[in-house]
C-alpha cells in the first residue's frame, strides 16, 4: 500500500498586505536569523568527530532541511500570490479582507475576517476565502441572511456589520 493521496484543490492565490508582510518576515527570520545559528551548531558538532551518534549534528542537519524546505515553499508561494489592497469601492459589501459581524437565531455573535489560505487563524477569527462561510458571505450587504452548509447541517446567520478595519466586541452593542 502506497502513501498516495489525491491532490488537494489549490487554495486561492490571494493575500492581504499584512499577510504578505508576515510571510516575508517569516522567510527573513528563517533565512537570516535561524539558519545561520543552526549552521554554526552543525559546524561545531561536526568538529567533534563521530557524526552518527552526535545529537547536535543529526538534529541540526534535520532542522536545516526543514528550514530550507519551508523557505523554498514560501518563496514559491510568495511569487504566486496576489496582494489584494483595500478599495473604497468595497464599502458596504463583503469582499476579500473584510471584517464581518454575524448573529444567529440564538443571538450568538461571531466576528470573522476573510483572508487567504496562508493567513488562516481561527483563534483570531481569520477564515479562508475558500471556506463555506466566506463563500456565502462574499457580495453580501448588512442585514442579509447567510445560509451556510456545514458538516453539522445548514446554519443561518445575519450580517450585522461590515468593516475593512478590525471589529471589536463591545458591551454596548
Amino acid at each position: 500500500m502506497g502513501r498516495w493521496r489525491a491532490p488537494r484543490k489549490p487554495s486561492s492565490p490571494y493575500i492581504t498586505p499584512e499577510g504578505m508582510e508576515a510571510l516575508r518576515a517569516e522567510v527573513q527570520q528563517l533565512w537570516k536569523v535561524e539558519r545561520p545559528v543552526v549552521t554554526e551548531t552543525v559546524h561545531q558538532a561536526a568538529l567533534n568527530g563521530d557524526r552518527s551518534e552526535n545529537g547536535d549534528y543529526v538534529y541540526g542537519k534535520k532542522r536545516l532541511r526543514e528550514i530550507d524546505s519551508r523557505v523554498r515553499y514560501l518563496s514559491k508561494r510568495i511569487e504566486n500570490l496576489t496582494v489584494v489592497e483595500y478599495s473604497p469601492k468595497q464599502e458596504g459589501k463583503v469582499f476579500f479582507g473584510a471584517w464581518v459581524e454575524l448573529e444567529n437565531d440564538a443571538e450568538e455573535t461571531a466576528i470573522y475576517r476573510i483572508v487567504g489560505a496562508d493567513e488562516l487563524d481561527p483563534s483570531q477569527g481569520y477564515i479562508s476565502l475558500d471556506s463555506p462561510m466566506a463563500k456565502a458571505l462574499i457580495g453580501k450587504v448588512i442585514d442579509d441572511e447567510i445560509k451556510v452548509l456545514t458538516p453539522e447541517g445548514e446554519q443561518m446567520w445575519y450580517l450585522n456589520k461590515i468593516s475593512y478595519k478590525k471589529i471589536n466586541y463591545t458591551s454596548s452593542d
